[in-house]
């Protein structure tokens, strides 16, 4: 059976170490990154998804950020499994990072349309189709909020007839998609993309959560999805409720840094962002602080 890239995989938060000689005088701390890894499938989440969005995979070097796929691959080992962020400007610069991720042992890619072009129908089925000769399963991430190209399930329907291509993270926010994409592309997993439609999602069908704040809270995240698919609604809602305004930082411009003060919050190690993404405003991190604290509470 072929890998569907399904159950909680956190797109993983990129920790830096200050160093004057690295872009921005930040260099990926990758003996940190490591035990993050570790951390999160030790806390019973399946996998992690490094060089996503949220891993600042646009703001790193070509060097970085395969140094960053091979430091998830050797720290998850047999535990988990790895799907490689594969994002790229054109379908060849994609589909040489799915071929390094193969080498480099990873399970499967995680990859968004051409990204900074609008692509139409026929350039974005050419674009998966080149990133799936690489031979790793393909989940195909539809963000048409950042990238402008929106995978409808029509379309997600004809990719999802491209060899390898087995998943799509869903992020439109749009929750009535789930069951046509499950009508139209019947073999096609669909993973919640969005943190605060998550149960929303599960609870129609998608099979998976491809999470921003699992590097928060893995265990409780994990303790969702499963009472989401067991069906136990009231302790799945229960869980959910006082987390969603927390969750909610994971579909705003400032995502990463938020999810970053969230990991800082719980006393793990979030840290600074290279740019484009600079501090957060002072409101935003007072609104953020109540968030996380509603969250922490109720978990306690």
């Amino acid at each position: 059976m072929t890998e569907k890239l399904d159950g909680v995989i956190v797109a993983t938060a990129l920790p830096y170490a200050e160093d004057a000689s690295a872009p921005a005088g930040l260099r990926p701390d990758l003996d940190k990154y490591a035990e993050h890894c570790r951390w999160l499938v030790d806390n019973g989440c399946r996998g992690v998804g490094p060089n996503g969005s949220l891993g600042e995979y646009s703001s790193l070097t070509d060097d970085e950020r395969r140094a960053v796929a091979k430091t998830a691959i050797e720290a998850v080992g047999d535990d988990g499994i790895v799907v490689v962020g594969v994002h790229g400007v054109g379908s060849h610069q994609a589909r040489a990072w799915a071929e390094k991720a193969a080498e480099d042992g990873a399970h499967g890619v995680l990859c968004l349309p051409p990204t900074m072009y609008r692509a139409n129908r026929g350039e974005v089925i050419a674009h998966f189709t080149e990133v799936a000769k690489a031979g790793l399963p393909v989940m195909v991430y539809n963000n048409p909020l950042d990238t402008k190209v929106d995978l409808t399930p029509d379309l997600l329907a004809e990719i999802a007839q491209i060899e390898n291509v087995v998943a799509v993270k869903e992020f439109s926010g749009d929750v009535r998609r789930i069951l046509e994409i499950r009508e139209l592309a019947p073999d096609l997993a669909v993973i919640a993309g969005a943190d605060d439609l998550t149960l929303e999602a599960l609870l129609m069908g998608a099979t998976g959560w491809f999470a921003g704040f699992p590097n928060v809270f893995p265990k409780e995240s994990v303790r969702l999805y499963d009472l989401a698919l067991e069906g136990k609604l009231e302790e799945a809602r229960a869980l959910y409720e006082p987390l969603v305004a927390a969750f909610r930082w994971d579909s705003r411009t400032e995502f990463v840094q938020a999810i970053k003060y969230g990991m800082d919050y719980v006393g793990r190690f979030g840290g600074p962002c290279r740019p484009p993404r600079g501090p957060l405003v002072p409101e935003h991190v007072a609104q953020l602080e109540q968030d996380m604290k509603k969250a922490v509470e109720s978990l306690a």
